[in-house]
């Protein structure tokens, strides 16, 4: 039989102390729902009462499948259960569970709290009772416990039996400022179940030292039987540790697959990528490339050599089939690909060839040429595509640009503030029709990008969704003569995201050429006809 691991969610509330997040109700409640379909068990929600927003959240009940909960502090020092004000939030709020917040280390108790070893330890027991005796689950967050243990273990041991021995689900050992090794929280780990039982214990890693993940693992091999943690490793700081990443390594790695299992199922667990680049759209936040299992460039294949084998068998290079996460296998195309990183990506675009077609070879020497001047196709695939299908078949040739002009202009406006305008304004010909279209961004770019997709005749239709999601800006020498590289990522309606390239000494025209090569892509994949 394995045993259970259960999976606890911070994203809502540890997550939301992210620099630069700021979750509004309706963002807290869409992304619980998310989190409730993918299979987690327990979503922290937030602290009631301690701001409107998470007030308002726990005033009604949700319907979820997992253990919705409520955050805040045990009892306050030197105050009764009936005259503190945050323990009557969290009686009070809508949860399924509450975790209490408790200070595990004896510097932490005489100095933040100005209290007695002996009044904390009261503090918790009251808390966990009072919330026992509502009805709710309860947890307790032992709040720097690593270095509590370190500095006293028998105090911090003797917070976390209090918690215990009182009732609580859950004992969650905290390494709050993120500086314990995994080797040090194994130990510890291992000494505290013990004195608890391990299906009693949890973890709560931050990421200070980048070992947030290996902390985690680390507390489940010693006997911890749940682990908190937030999509993407949102946190304050560093972040927390990262369920992106934790989930399918228990689900795939042996070591843990044959021992544990966990709520979210093999079909579920395609769906990791799109909940992690879900979040991040929410936020507004480009996706990491490099993230573990999710980036873009998690199985992306650079070298020739390494193309090759994977093409013979992917388990050369890739620990995991790629699929099980929703994720794919890339072989970039770049000046350092081979044959075999051509032909897997012709394929997988769709582009029947055979492997001694001598277009291949004009292909590749086309790719080298182009990346010499400064283009980058390993990172823009929709433009290798558009490239690729120019040199072995044809793209249609939709519409035609004859002329653009982007003024940039600073003036007063109407309430006398001095603001800088941008105005751009395109004539392009579509079959027989000349339209003209003009539009004002924020900047050159963006106005170009509205002007250029604000009418393209028969062809509007197929752009209706199509919106600029990223904008990257390299500069690839130095002087005054200086090449630009931009990068555009784009998206549509249904969610799918392209990437383009522009080059230039031209900063206006290397994004014109990224601008052009999306849209026309768009119209590829659309099916648009000429």
């Amino acid at each position: 039989m394995k045993e259970r691991l259960y999976l606890f969610d911070t994203t809502l509330r540890d997550g939301a102390q992210t620099n630069g997040v700021d979750f509004t109700l309706a963002d807290k409640v869409a992304i619980a729902q998310m989190l409730d379909a993918f299979g987690l068990d327990y979503i922290e929600g937030g602290y009631p009462g301690a701001n409107p927003t998470d007030t308002q959240l726990f005033s009604e009940p949700r319907k979820l499948d997992a253990r919705f909960t409520a955050f805040g502090m045990t009892r306050r020092p030197g105050r009764s259960l009936s005259n503190d004000p945050g323990i009557a939030a969290l009686l009070e709020a809508e949860a399924d569970a509450i975790c209490f917040v408790a200070k595990a280390w004896d510097y932490h108790v005489r100095v933040a709290l100005e209290t007695t070893p002996e009044e904390n330890l009261a503090s918790i027991r009251d808390s966990v009772r009072a919330a026992k005796a509502k009805g709710r689950e309860v947890l307790v967050d032992c709040e720097h416990f690593f270095d509590g243990y370190k500095a006293s273990a028998d105090y911090a041991l003797a917070c976390a039996r209090a918690a215990y021995e009182e009732g609580a689900r859950w004992v969650v050992l905290c390494d709050t400022n993120g500086g314990t090794l995994p080797h040090e929280v194994e130990a510890t780990v291992g000494e505290v179940a013990k004195k608890i039982p391990g299906d009693h214990i949890g973890i709560h890693a931050h990421n200070d030292t980048e070992q947030a993940v290996a902390n985690s693992l680390a507390a489940v091999r010693a006997g911890a039987r749940q682990i908190q943690g937030t999509i993407n490793g949102l946190g304050e700081r560093c972040g927390n540790a990262n369920l992106v990443s934790i989930i399918p390594t228990l689900k795939l790695k042996p070591e843990f697959a044959e021992k544990f299992e966990i709520g979210i199922s093999d079909a579920k667990l395609k769906n990791l990528a799109h909940l992690s680049h879900t979040l991040d759209e929410m936020l507004n936040r480009a996706p990491d490339r490099h993230a573990p299992y999710v980036g873009i460039s998690a199985f992306a294949t650079k070298a020739g050599i390494h193309a090759s084998a994977i093409v013979k068998e992917p388990a050369t290079y890739e620990h995991v089939d790629p699929e099980t996460v929703g994720n794919r296998r890339r072989l970039l195309v770049s000046d350092q690909s081979g044959r075999s990183n051509l032909l897997a990506e012709l394929e997988r675009i769709g582009i029947a060839v055979e492997k001694e077609d001598p277009r291949l070879v004009r292909l590749l020497d086309e790719v080298k040429e182009r990346e010499a001047l400064g283009y980058a196709y390993e990172a823009a695939d929709a433009s290798f595509e558009l490239l690729a299908r120019r040199t072995l078949g044809a793209v249609p040739d939709y519409f035609n640009v004859e002329r653009f002009d982007v003024n940039v202009e600073q003036r007063y406006n109407a309430v006398g503030k001095r603001v800088t305008v941008s105005m751009a304004v395109v004539k392009v010909k579509v079959g027989n029709e000349t339209l003209i279209s003009a539009a004002e961004g924020d900047g050159p770019v963006h106005a170009l990008d509205l002007a250029l997709r604000k009418d393209l005749g028969k062809y509007q239709q197929y752009i209706e969704g199509l919106e600029l999601s990223d904008y990257r800006v390299r500069i690839l020498n130095a002087g005054t003569e200086a090449v630009t590289r931009v990068l555009i990522e784009s998206q549509d309606e249904t969610g799918e995201r392209w990437t383009t390239v522009g080059v230039s000494s031209n900063i206006i025209d290397a994004s014109f050429q990224a601008l052009m090569d999306s849209i026309v892509y768009k119209l590829v994949r659309s099916g648009a006809p000429a």
